[in-house]
């Protein structure tokens, strides 16, 4: 089952168990799925998918930061828990140790040496590690180990 198919199904379960927060939030994402499946004039597969669902992922947590920063804990509560939901639908995310094993590995491929070839590394390393570690903490993981 690929994850449109996924998604589709568990919309329904949220349909049947009355769960309208779950509902709501599958809902979006499978808007924004179907608008670029209708802008494309094609279906897309699961990596494009993957890539929508890492989006919305970023989406929320940018804007968690915000509302915490704003003392708006009702609104982080809400976006927080859509987070959640999200997150199912994503690969088992990467561990900090994880993330430094395979940027090491990807380092000695490219042959980088300095913080100048960063771009080098980050555009060999993120096919890698697409959908199962966030960019930031990646980049973070390249800067460290090329200093």
């Amino acid at each position: 089952m690929n994850l449109s198919e996924r998604l589709n199904e568990d919309m329904k379960q949220a349909m049947k168990s009355q769960d309208k927060f779950k509902l709501s939030t599958i809902r979006m994402v499978r808007a924004t799925i179907k608008n670029l499946e209708i802008d494309l004039k094609r279906p897309l597969d699961d990596n494009e998918v993957l890539d929508i669902l890492s989006r919305e992922i970023k989406q929320r947590k940018d804007a968690l930061q915000e509302f915490e920063k704003a003392g708006r804990d009702d609104l982080a509560a809400n976006v927080k828990a859509e987070a959640e939901i999200i997150a199912k639908y994503l690969p088992e995310q990467l561990s900090e140790e994880e993330i430094k094993v395979i940027v090491q590995q990807t380092i000695q491929e490219t042959g980088a040496t300095s913080k100048a070839e960063i771009g080098k590394v980050m555009s060999a390393l993120m096919p890698k590690v697409k959908g199962r570690a966030d960019g930031k903490l990646v980049n973070q993981a390249v800067q460290q180990l090329l200093q």
